[in-house]
């Protein structure tokens, strides 16, 4: 049985590309009916839906005094930490940013929450959740830990505790 799709064969092609689906002309029907000429079309993609099909990019760019003006600003935060025998929970999130960078820590791009730090004999993963810092030591870096180590420290602790217990690894 033959069935006909509402989409050019050239999209069927470009819809089999994608993981999830398949060229088989019946399933394609599971696809919602788009009419092409509802959407607009651009010289780099003849066919529309292959908008759809295309990941966002996005690019940033820093000027040498952009970047400049973003260390002074960590400075500034690193200048203004309360003492280091103070409880975490009455730092400034910019102030525990700019501590962790100034420990080496680096920031996900995906996830302002998600730190990675490496180390000679080991790798880790910071997360600063609502109420608790999780720190995941990984078995993939080096060292020879059999699985990931994963702690859990609570905001009450003092950074400097927090600073030694991360620091001295897994």
């Amino acid at each position: 049985m033959t069935t006909i799709s509402p989409f050019p064969a050239t999209t069927n092609i470009l819809l089999s590309s994608h993981p999830s689906t398949s060229t088989h002309a019946s399933k394609v029907s599971h696809f919602p009916s788009f009419h092409p000429s509802l959407f607009s079309k651009s010289p780099s993609c003849p066919y529309a839906l292959c908008i759809f099909l295309r990941k966002p990019k996005r690019t940033v760019f820093l000027k040498s005094s952009e970047a400049e003006e973003i260390s002074s600003t960590e400075d500034e935060w690193l200048q203004t930490l309360p003492d280091k025998k103070k409880p975490l929970y009455s730092h400034s999130l910019p102030c525990i940013e700019a501590w962790l960078k100034d420990l080496g820590f680096y920031q996900s791009k995906e996830s302002r929450a998600l730190w990675f730090v490496e180390k000679p004999d080991w790798h880790a993963q910071l997360s600063l959740d609502a109420t608790d810092l999780y720190i995941r030591y990984m078995k993939n870096g080096p060292g020879n830990l059999e699985k990931d180590v994963e702690r859990r420290f609570s905001y009450a602790l003092s950074r400097e505790d927090i600073e030694n217990a991360t620091l001295g690894g897994p």
